[in-house]
């Protein structure tokens, strides 16, 4: 799949594959050919992934290929062990976690999943947590307390699943309750949004220490097509919607609303998920560095102090 901004570089990819073919296939000596073709590519890519307006980087937060929590988890950790259930209702899929050792560390992973396909984006309920899926996480996270373990949230979510029976089964309680308790966790509490971040959907595991940000990611109350549609009745309006919000990375973390921006591959974190896996994973350890010399107490206090001093009240 090829977004709009996308395709004129896909173009001379394949007049690249081309020229490579054609040297082969007739013994031609193209070398000069190939190589300027390959600079002209790469500036390109460049000018293009460097100047991406806020609706762009939604759309590359959403892209088909892009990485999910899972992908992320089995490429950093060994001997990930999954977890299901919040023992009360049943066990939502489109909210995953377990232990993984990291470098020798074991980690309490959370996050959002969405499928690839028709049938797993169903049965993942396209990354939109029920209430048992917010439960199912808390029950995770107070385990990882109980024993000792850092907890590390993977936020992926176009919002909580906004359905009657979510709101029958407490969807509002089920993420107000999360906020409360992540502020009170003893361990240290890692959040990095890897694509979409969506509203109480995404703040429901996004309480932390830390909180990141991949580079083509964003992070709002409300998505740029919702937005769009309750100010002009259209979707029409949605990226000058995306403008308006100021949901992008760089956005968030001029507004300090996030700690860091964790670069990605050119051209996004689909194109290199192994380098993507490996940013993320040292990212992690550094922060879990930082954040093991700081008291549980002190920890504890300086999370709430954080989202405390966010934004701006008039009377």
């Amino acid at each position: 799949m090829l977004l709009e901004f996308e395709k004129p570089i896909a173009d001379l990819e394949l007049k690249l594959q081309e020229m490579k073919d054609l040297a082969k296939g007739r013994n031609i000596d193209l070398t000069a050919d190939i190589q300027s073709l390959e600079e002209k590519i790469q500036i390109l890519k460049k000018e293009t992934f460097q100047n991406l307006t806020r609706w762009q980087r939604v759309q590359l937060s959403r892209h088909a290929d892009r990485p999910y929590s899972l992908d992320y988890i089995y490429e950093m950790t060994n001997d990930f062990i999954e977890l299901h259930g919040d023992r009360t209702v049943k066990d939502d899929k489109a909210m995953i976690g377990g232990l993984g050792d990291i470098d020798g560390r074991t980690v309490m992973f959370i996050g959002q999943q969405k499928g690839r396909n028709t049938k797993q984006r169903q049965e993942r309920n396209f990354g939109m947590a029920n209430p048992e899926g917010y439960r199912k996480a808390l029950r995770l996270m107070k385990m990882a307390e109980k024993f000792g373990k850092p907890i590390v949230t993977l936020i992926d979510t176009p919002g909580a699943f906004p359905g009657l029976e979510a709101e029958e089964r407490g969807q509002g309680e089920a993420i107000a309750k999360n906020l409360r308790e992540m502020f009170m966790l003893k361990v240290p509490v890692i959040c990095i949004i890897i694509g979409e971040g969506a509203s109480g959907g995404a703040l429901g595991i996004a309480i932390g220490d830390k909180v990141f940000m991949l580079e083509n990611t964003w992070y709002s109350v409300i998505s740029p097509e919702s937005c769009s549609s309750i100010l002009w009745r259209s979707w029409d309006y949605k990226e000058q919607a995306a403008e308006a919000l100021k949901l992008t990375a760089i956005d968030m973390q001029k507004n300090g609303l996030v700690d860091g921006i964790i670069k990605e591959p050119l051209g996004g974190a689909h194109k290199d998920m192994k380098t993507m896996a490996k940013t993320l994973k040292a990212t992690i350890l550094e922060a879990l560095k930082e954040l093991d010399k700081i008291k549980p107490e002190k920890r504890i206090e300086q999370r709430i102090d954080k989202f405390c001093s966010m934004g701006v009240f008039v009377e």
